[in-house]
């Protein structure tokens, strides 16, 4: 039986050359794979969620999706983001599913909808809008009407919208899968007698919708009727028991390439390449998470870092994570090789050793692909089909034809890319910052009110994650010192009495509550507590999640109780409910003052850099809190919770390009704590500074060099160039080139990309051989062969390791050549002329002026083409003019007029 994956990354099967997301495609599955009009297919899938990017992003991480070798991308349905309020819908900007989708169908991939819609998945409160939990009687995720009501409502409204935007693949559409519900028999159990008959309901519920597409569950071993069951998990290959029904496929909807990260914790690094190639080989099947992005606004689960999953394939800005990317697209590459054998193919088990197997796929035509791997420690040489093969640690090989090595986990020729954050602008001066001190309100000054501690997520409902609790109090001892101690379930808390803080404390993932005990000088007479509890996002898994409270759950001072005395609550900051990070004009704002308070808003104003490259804030200088960039929030921050090894979680935020205006950029933050400082905070430029690559003599080609051929319908896989040497090949971002060989040595280097030196074996040539390839290329190769290098050391095995830097092409206004001519028309008698700007470097240049005194023409020009200051004129409004390209205008003058290039600013993205 062929095992079929489809997830967040994953894997299905089509034949290399065939139409995705073609027309009126229906869709079935059997025990081999899924069936897209007639064809058993296996497709890789990767998962992007569309609202953890930006629509500007979307195109490019698409293509690049495409380019690694995925077909199918994967996304959740986020119904708090669709529907914060009951009935009231939301499909625009990051929310525009429907323009996603007409995305991935543009490029010619395949989708698998996750709709839900409980999703889990790091988002706040698993998916769900808050005020479902207000709706009386309901229980989420069981056999209960009022959440199943609710439930088939919104999973109706989005199928019905794909429908009426013809997305499923029988309408022609690229939607091929859709699942419901997530990882349900994590709690199943929890629910009872109530759990079964929901599982059986959500199932029929979703196949009366009649899309025309197979669903899926997730981690319900008894997804029932024509429902299969999927595996999620890092170790599907050892716990899935298989598909429910043999005429269902094997399905693994989740792995990942990296792990979610949450403050306080170090990032998690996953050997990614090895498991995904043990799942597949043993199973035929493969997934995993291909991007993560930004956790925008409030958006991210408890405790989880604004940045999603930097360490995928695909960073948090789309670019490349090297050399996890490549080495995904090689294995890609290799397994799409053998993909008639594994389609219709019988799957053979060979023992080849102690720790080593062969899992061999042979059709009756006689093709075949073998899967050859050793779980050993060492090195293995192993016989298979009468020739050596060796096998090293912990690794596999791919071999489409069951001859010729095309894939091997533990050697692949790719390149590792090393990632610099360069401050392209500071807020380094004192004038341009302005503050706001948050007032700290007091029992008298609050509107709601109650004789209790109520819940935290009850009373806000979501609108902040701030909720104040006050309360005042008659105090006649003569002796001012007290003892504050707070419980709480709110994960931090800062204790005001009389407007003084007297108190911060916060919890951990996993461990939200807490105890803040507070030494206190009180007042002789009225005492006002001000206690603020924030939240850092909702759960987003498990049981009953309607009745978790959070927030304080009781307040003591000097041993008294005020749990059930008069207190008096406000939803929100003063600023926060203002808005005033969008309207500045509705507080009086202040210059920065050298004593930080407590509760602090921060605003300045600049220009978006040059260039297309990435940009986010450094904001190591401040505390905890969360920043808006002209109105739009990036997310939380907390860079005064650290790891275990002393360093923030998270240090830079992402500032999508797409939230920027070319000038007067409004930067707002709430700062929390004190000893914090914005004017070291920084707008940093990301790119990649380093390239390196380490082969050896015994690293495999790339799979590239395999070449497709078709024989009489059948697949045949022939080795292109079986001479050719093992490559170290190095590349740098578009507009970009590699200015200096920072080391190389040919011999046997120790270490790796990270930490090098030189061996016992090294070549002298090393650096002038690879300089004389490499210097002043955005890309080159360099063979791995004594006949460059010369031999330092006879009968040595060979590896070279080159660590390059790569840096903007140096260009000037000099690269901008202006050329003119006459159109041959006349405007009020005066000839006309067309002028063109061509810059000829490979960076954009922007903020172009020319040289234009005494300049006039009788013909109009619009200011946003050429606009006239004195002596000096500003080109298309300051825009850019990309590398390699032309910009031209016409004018009309008796004569053409000598313009000259005066300055620009380059933009190396």
């Amino acid at each position: 039986m062929v095992w079929f994956i489809l997830c967040g990354f994953a894997l299905l099967f089509m034949n290399p050359g065939t139409s995705l997301a073609g027309v009126n495609n229906n869709v079935m599955y059997d025990g081999r794979s899924l069936i897209i009009d007639g064809q058993h297919k296996i497709l890789f899938s990767g998962s992007i969620h569309y609202p953890r990017s930006t629509p500007q992003m979307w195109p490019s991480l698409i293509a690049k999706a495409k380019e690694g070798g995925i077909d199918v991308i994967q996304t959740y349905v986020f119904w708090n983001l669709h529907e914060p309020q009951k009935g009231q819908f939301v499909f625009n900007g990051r929310s525009d599913i429907v323009a996603f989708m007409k995305e991935v169908h543009r490029q010619g991939l395949y989708v698998c909808l996750r709709i839900g819609p409980f999703i889990e998945s790091e988002w706040t409160y698993g998916g769900f809008p808050v005020w479902l939990r207000n709706i009386p009687g309901i229980v989420f995720r069981s056999d209960n009407e009022p959440y199943k009501a609710e439930m088939q409502r919104f999973t109706a409204k989005i199928v019905d919208l794909m429908k009426s935007n013809e997305l499923y693949a029988s309408q022609g559409g690229p939607i091929i899968l859709s699942q419901i519900e997530n990882e349900y028999k994590n709690v199943e159990s929890a629910f009872h007698e109530r759990g079964p008959p929901y599982v059986l309901w959500a199932a029929s519920m979703a196949e009366g919708f009649q899309t025309g597409v197979p669903w899926v569950m997730c981690k319900q071993d008894d997804a029932p009727g024509a429902v299969i069951n999927a595996c999620n998990g890092m170790k599907c290959g050892e716990t899935f028991a298989g598909p429910n029904a043999p005429n269902k496929p094997a399905i693994w909807t989740e792995d990942w390439t990296s792990q979610y990260q949450v403050y306080g914790d170090e990032p998690y690094l996953r050997r990614y390449c090895l498991s995904c190639c043990t799942l597949y080989c043993k199973e035929r099947k493969l997934c995993k998470l291909l991007h993560g992005g930004t956790n925008f606004g409030r958006t991210a689960s408890e405790f989880v870092t604004t940045s999603y999953y930097d360490e995928a394939p695909l960073d948090e800005y789309g670019m490349p994570n090297e050399p996890k990317y490549s080495h995904l697209k090689e294995l890609h590459a290799a397994v799409k090789l053998s993909i008639s054998p594994l389609l219709a193919g019988e799957q053979t088990v060979v023992n080849l050793g102690q720790s080593q197997t062969a899992y061999v796929y042979k059709v009756k035509s006689g093709e075949c692909a073998a899967f050859l791997v050793n779980n050993g420690s060492k090195d293995a040489i192993v016989q298979f089909q009468n020739s050596p093969y060796q096998l090293y640690p912990k690794s596999i090989s791919i071999l489409p034809d069951c001859k010729s090595v095309a894939f091997n986990t533990g050697k692949v020729s790719a390149q590792h890319a090393t990632r610099s954050w360069t401050p392209t602008q500071k807020f380094d001066s004192h004038q341009n910052w302005q503050e706001y001190n948050e007032p700290i309100p007091t029992y008298d000054n609050t509107s709601l009110r109650q004789n209790i501690i109520v819940d935290q997520m009850r009373t806000t409902n979501d609108l902040s994650d701030y909720l104040w609790y006050t309360f005042s109090f008659q105090h006649d001892s003569p002796n001012p010192e007290s003892t504050l101690n707070v419980q709480t379930h709110g994960h931090v808390l800062h204790s005001f009495v009389n407007g003084v803080l007297v108190g911060s404390g916060h919890g951990v993932h996993r461990n939200a509550g807490f105890a803040l005990e507070s030494k206190v000088n009180l007042n002789k007479g009225i005492n006002h507590v001000s206690l603020l509890s924030a939240m850092v996002g909702l759960p987003d898994n498990g049981a009953y999640l309607e009745r978790r409270d959070y927030g304080l759950h009781s307040v003591k001072i000097d041993g008294k109780d005020f749990s059930t005395y008069a207190w008096g609550y406000q939803v929100g900051l003063s600023g926060e409910n203002l808005q005033i990070y969008t309207d500045t004009s509705k507080v009086q704002w202040h210059r920065l003052s050298s004593t930080k308070h407590p509760m602090t808003w921060y605003k300045t104003l600049f220009d978006a850099p040059a260039g297309n490259d990435p940009v986010a804030l450094n904001l190591g200088s401040m505390g905890k809190g969360e920043v808006w960039i002209n109105g739009q929030s990036i997310g939380r921050y907390w860079v005064s919770f650290h790891t275990p090894k002393g360093t923030p979680s998270q240090t830079w935020y992402h500032v999508p390009r797409s939230f920027l205006k070319p000038t007067g950029n409004l930067l707002v933050l709430i700062e929390e704590e004190t000893g914090v400082d914005p004017v070291k905070i920084s707008l940093d430029r990301i790119s990649v500074a380093k390239v390196c690559a380490l082969v050896s003599e015994t690293h495999l080609h790339p799979v590239s060099t395999w070449m497709y051929q078709r024989t009489s319908g059948n697949l045949n896989n022939t080795r292109q160039n079986p001479g050719r040497k093992p490559t170290a090949k190095l590349r740098c971002p578009p507009n970009s080139y590699i200015s200096k060989i920072l080391y190389a040595s040919y011999g046997n280097p120790s270490g790796d990309c990270k930490t090098y030196a030189a061996g016992s074996c090294h070549s002298e040539d090393s650096t002038a051989v690879v300089q004389k390839a490499c210097l002043g290329k955005r890309r080159c190769s360099v063979s791995v062969s004594s006949e460059k290098f010369g031999d330092p050391c006879p009968r040595i095995s060979k590896t070279l390791l080159v660590d390059a830097q790569c840096d903007c092409q140096p260009c000037t206004e000099k690269n901008l050549v202006i050329s003119q001519s006459p159109t041959g028309k006349l405007v009020q008698n005066k000839p006309e002329w067309s002028l063109t700007i061509t810059n000829n470097c490979i960076c954009t240049q922007m903020s172009v002026k020319l040289s234009c005194d005494g300049f006039q023409s009788v013909e109009k020009i619009d200011s946003s083409v050429l606009s006239k200051s004195g002596s000096v004129c500003l080109v298309k409004g300051g825009q850019p003019i990309y590398g390699n390209s032309k910009f031209s205008f016409t004018y009309a003058s008796a004569t053409s007029f000598p313009f000259k290039p005066l300055s620009s600013q380059v933009a190396c993205s």
